[in-house]
């Protein structure tokens, strides 16, 4: 693995293990725009996303190892749509309790 690689990080200050301290950070720094901004944003995000993805082949994403023994494809997935379906359960688990 190049040095490169193993420097990866999921922000500037924070390592993987810190990433309920990156979301603390993200809610202080984004807590002033508006609902409309934030899902202007999200979709911005997303589709940014998608074109990343597919200008890749599918070697390049689960062909090999990209970080430790993942893929490129599966630390995407690893960051993108698994930290959604989390809160969805989160969310609904929540909303049990409240009904």
């Amino acid at each position: 693995m190049t040095a490169a690689r193993r420097s990866i990080s999921p922000e500037t200050g924070f390592q993987w293990n810190q990433l309920g301290a990156l979301a603390q950070k993200f809610y202080r720094d984004h807590h002033a725009l508006d609902w409309p901004e934030l899902l202007l944003r999200l979709s911005g995000a997303q589709a940014g996303l998608m074109r990343a993805v597919a200008a890749r082949s599918e070697d390049e994403l689960y062909g090999r190892p990209w970080y430790g023994k993942w893929t490129k494809g599966r630390m995407i997935q690893f960051n993108s749509a698994s930290p959604y379906a989390n809160a969805r359960g989160r969310l609904r688990r929540w909303l049990r309790e409240r009904t």
